[in-house]
């Protein structure tokens, strides 16, 4: 008791207290908003989304937090297109979009409605290899392979923007992609000679 007459609080008493007052702020704001639905619905929201995929229509009804690389990996198993980082730092989910090389774990399968997508399962012509696979094959650009579908996604993309005038060039608009086997010199060689067959 203090001098007045009024109970004196313990320290543990005083941090209790401010615990539970901390967590029923927010606790409450959150049951609120789940009661109106806000949170939830924007993410189970459906969105049906059009695209082709390596030549072939395909028509989907994703979640709006779906990625292209999930919707590529797990609704049509194409698994060539691997998930690295999962945040666009290593480049093993690069596929072409419209052309362009992008990460497919930043990109949501939504935002790619209308468009056309081509995996490392899409670029060889039949039995034919693509120049850049054969590329790979010849120069021994991979060990472990993990990487090699985006490394090869993206030398398709290089080469195409016209970046391959020296070795230099392509290690430098190539260095989006990591090999953690470090088959660098070899990656390099393979993208110069798939170049030179002008493709």
């Amino acid at each position: 008791m203090s001098e007045d007459g009024t109970k004196k609080l313990s320290r543990r008493e005083v941090m209790r207290g401010s615990a539970l007052a901390a967590g029923v702020a927010t606790i409450a704001p959150i049951g609120a908003r789940q009661a109106t639905g806000s949170v939830t619905d924007r993410f189970e929201h459906s969105n049906h989304v059009v695209m082709e995929i390596n030549g072939v229509d395909h028509q989907f009804d994703l979640e709006s937090r779906v990625t292209l690389l999930d919707l590529l990996r797990e609704r049509l198993h194409l698994t060539g297109t691997k998930k690295g980082c999962n945040r666009g730092e290593c480049g093993a989910c690069t596929v072409l979009l419209d052309g362009r090389r992008v990460n497919a774990c930043l990109l949501l399968a939504a935002s790619v409605n209308g468009r056309k997508v081509t995996t490392i399962e899409g670029l060889a012509d039949g039995p034919r290899l693509h120049p850049v696979q054969r590329a790979f094959i010849e120069h021994d650009a991979f060990q472990c392979g993990f990487c090699t579908s985006g490394q090869v996604m993206s030398a398709v993309s290089c080469i195409a923007e016209g970046h391959t005038g020296t070795n230099a060039e392509i290690r430098e608009w190539m260095s989006g992609n990591i090999c953690r086997c470090a088959a660098y010199p070899q990656i390099a060689a393979a993208v110069e000679a798939a170049a030179k067959e002008r493709i």
